[in-house]
C-alpha cells in the first residue's frame, strides 16, 4: 500500500477568518496577501522573513502565526511547524483549520494515533468540517492497513485477512481517483499541509437523493378481492357486513400513529432548528436527551458549557433544514437532512443525522452525526 497522503485541507477564506477573530480586515488582507503571493512563488525565505517581521508588531496575530506554521512546513522545518500549530490550538481552540494542519503533520511522522486524536478535537470544534472528515477516513485506512498486514505477518494461514487488506487498498486507491485532477497527479508520498493562499471553506457534497420512507397507506385492494362485489341479496343480509365493522388491515392499523410519529419529529427537528437560530439556550439544549451521547470524551456539562460559549457569542446565526427525511420505529426514529450553518461570515452546508428517542410526549436527540 503506498503512503497515505492526506488532502490539502480547505481552511476558511481569508477574510472570514479575520471577521471571525475581530480584526481590521482591509489593511490586514493586503499584508496577507503579500506573504502568500511569496509563498506561492516558492520564495518561502522572504515570505518566513515578512511574516516575522509583521508578527514583530502583532505577535498574537492567529492569521500571521498560521501562515508562519504554514511556511515552516512547506520549508521541512516540521518541528518549527508543530510548535507552531499546536500553540494556536491553545489560543485559538475554537478554530479547527490549526488541528488539521496539526494531524496532518503527525501523520507525517509517522504518528497516526496522534493525527488521529487531533483530527477529532477538530470536527469536535467543527462537526461539519469535511476535510477533516476525509483525512480522519484516510488516518483509519492507514491504521487498519497497518493492522491487517501486522496480522497478516502473525498468521499468514487466515484467509479471511487478505481480502480485507486487499479491500482497503482498493478503497484508498478509489478515493484519490476521485478527487481532482491536480490532486490525483501528485503523487507525494507524505501528507499535504494546507497552502499559504487559504481557500473558501468547500461545503460537503450533496448526498445522493434518496426516495424519502414511506409508510405503507391502508389498501382496500385485499378486501376487494377477499370480498366480491355483493350481488342482490336481501336485506338482512347486507346489514350484516357493513364495510367498517370489518378488521382494520396490518397496514392500516399501523399507518395513523406511524404518520403522525414522523409528523412530530419532523416538528421536534425543525425547533430544534429554530431555537439554534435564536440562540435560544433553554430550548435548544432542552431538545437533547438525557442519554444524547456527548461527542468525545467531555462530560454532559462542560458539553452545555462549550455550546453556550460558541452559540450565543456569535452575533447571528441561521440554522437551515432541508431534504428532511423521517423513519420511526416504535418509541425511536433518525431523521437525516441537510443543514444550513451561517455565523456571522462563516457558512457550511453539509449533511446531518439525528437519532432522536420519544420520552413521554417528546422526541429527543440522543446522537447527532455530520457528514453522514
Amino acid at each position: 500500500m503506498p503512503p497515505i497522503r492526506i488532502t490539502v485541507f480547505r481552511t476558511l477564506s481569508l477574510f472570514t477568518l479575520v471577521a471571525v477573530l475581530g480584526l481590521a480586515q482591509p489593511a490586514l488582507a493586503d499584508e496577507y496577501a503579500e506573504v502568500n503571493s511569496l509563498l506561492s512563488a516558492g520564495r518561502t525565505s522572504e515570505a518566513l522573513s515578512k511574516t516575522d517581521q509583521l508578527l514583530a508588531s502583532r505577535p498574537r496575530d492567529p492569521q500571521l502565526r498560521f501562515l508562519r506554521g504554514v511556511i515552516l512546513a512547506e520549508s521541512g522545518r516540521s518541528a518549527e511547524a508543530v510548535n507552531v500549530f499546536v500553540k494556536l490550538t491553545e489560543d485559538y481552540p475554537e478554530l479547527p483549520e490549526p488541528y488539521n494542519n496539526l494531524a496532518v503533520l503527525y501523520a507525517n511522522q509517522n504518528q497516526f494515533d496522534k493525527s488521529r486524536i487531533t483530527l477529532e478535537m477538530a470536527i469536535r470544534t467543527n462537526p461539519s468540517y469535511a476535510t477533516a472528515h476525509e483525512n480522519l477516513g484516510d488516518i483509519y485506512a492507514r491504521l487498519a492497513s497497518q493492522a491487517y498486514s501486522r496480522a497478516l505477518q502473525l498468521d499468514s494461514g487466515n484467509a479471511a485477512i487478505q481480502p480485507k487488506l486487499a479491500l482497503i487498498r482498493e478503497l484508498f486507491s478509489f478515493g484519490r481517483a476521485a478527487r481532482s485532477p491536480a490532486a490525483a497527479a501528485a503523487a507525494v508520498s507524505t501528507p499535504v499541509v494546507a497552502q499559504a493562499q487559504i481557500a473558501p471553506a468547500t461545503p460537503l457534497p450533496p448526498a445522493p437523493a434518496r426516495p424519502a420512507p414511506s409508510t405503507p397507506a391502508p389498501s382496500t385492494a385485499p378486501a376487494a378481492e377477499a370480498a366480491p362485489a355483493p350481488r342482490p341479496a336481501p336485506p338482512p343480509v347486507a346489514a350484516a357486513a357493513p364495510a367498517d365493522s370489518a378488521p382494520p388491515t396490518p397496514a392500516a392499523s399501523a399507518a395513523a400513529p406511524n404518520e403522525g410519529g414522523v409528523r412530530d419529529v419532523e416538528a421536534a427537528v425543525q425547533a430544534w432548528a429554530a431555537a439554534w437560530s435564536a440562540k435560544n439556550m433553554a430550548d435548544y439544549l432542552g431538545a437533547y436527551g438525557k442519554d444524547f451521547a456527548v461527542p468525545g470524551k467531555q462530560s454532559r456539562k462542560a458539553w452545555e458549557e462549550e455550546r453556550r460559549l460558541r452559540i450565543v457569542g456569535k452575533a447571528s446565526i441561521s440554522v437551515k433544514v432541508s431534504e428532511l427525511q423521517v423513519k420511526v420505529e416504535g418509541d425511536k426514529a433518525v431523521a437525516s437532512f441537510r443543514q444550513a450553518y451561517k455565523a456571522d461570515s462563516l457558512s457550511v452546508s453539509g449533511r446531518k443525522r439525528l437519532n432522536l428517542q420519544k420520552v413521554g410526549e417528546r422526541w429527543l436527540i440522543v446522537n447527532e452525526v455530520s457528514g453522514s
